[in-house]
């Protein structure tokens, strides 16, 4: 139950900062920001699917061939979000993508007028009314999309550019952090031999003379403090690479934010 809550709460402070970002990224365009909201991705590279995208197109239009207008809906979307994605990646390709995603926009259009249809004889005359209102909202946001085809590019690199460069710099965070672990981890192995070595060595003095007892002694008080000084010198070594870590998260919000203010 904590987890799901913690979850939801995560996911929500992701959606608000994704709101935040495109309504400073659309201004006054209140329709723009509207569509958008329904097209981009808090991490594409989670939320995108990860099929080629003339593979998701084949598969779409295999569904549609077979009358399965609610599957292929949802297929064709799924590769509008891929081109979309795409477009924003490659530049130089963006007049064949444009075709692309304006030829999605118009076969959903129409696969999403055959659900509508569907919809409107298998349910009651309230359930038809409401299945019509939300499919026509959704067949004037393709169109709209296609219409603006150059804002809705314009603004969708902007905001996964900034998407990208968040999701790096949390890959980066996490992979130093990581770093940190594994040197912890090793270290902690070589107190734990050491450890075992010195009662090895307590057991062996047993067996040895005065004189050898206290030579022996003396050698394991030299191995401990050596050890005592390798943790403090961990600890500082960890409070110092505490301190570059916030440096850097600080210095890398600091640019995000910059750019969005230059963006805004």
């Amino acid at each position: 139950m904590w987890k799901k809550l913690m979850r939801k709460k995560k996911e929500t402070k992701q959606e608000a900062r994704k709101e935040l970002l495109l309504k400073q990224l659309c201004g006054d365009d209140a329709k723009l920001y509207d569509v958008l909201g329904a097209y981009l991705y808090e991490n594409p590279l989670v939320g995108i699917s990860k099929e080629d995208l003339d593979i998701l197109i084949e598969d779409a239009e295999k569904s549609f061939k077979e009358e399965d207008y609610r599957e292929a809906r949802q297929k064709y979307m799924r590769a509008m979000d891929k081109a979309i994605f795409e477009a924003t990646q490659k530049p130089e390709e963006k007049s064949r993508y444009i075709k692309v995603i304006q030829d999605l926009a118009s076969k959903t259009i129409e696969v999403t007028r055959k659900v509508s249809e569907i919809a409107e004889k298998e349910g009651s005359a309230d359930d038809a009314s409401s299945a019509r209102s939300l499919f026509e909202g959704s067949i004037k946001k393709y169109g709209f999309l296609s219409e603006r085809i150059e804002d809705v590019l314009r603004i969708a690199s902007l905001f996964y550019s900034e998407k990208l460069e968040e999701v790096g710099a949390m890959r980066r965070r996490e992979a130093r952090r990581e770093e940190r672990r594994d040197a912890v981890r090793k270290e902690e192995m070589v107190d734990k031999k050491a450890g075992e070595r010195r009662e090895a060595q307590r057991e062996e003095r047993g067996l040895l003379g005065r004189r050898e007892k206290r030579e022996a002694e003396i050698g394991n008080k030299e191995e401990e403090k050596k050890e005592k000084e390798r943790r403090e010198a961990r600890r500082k070594e960890g409070r110092e690479a505490e301190k570059e870590e916030e440096k850097t998260e600080g210095e890398e919000k600091e640019n995000r934010e910059a750019r969005r203010k230059e963006l805004g």
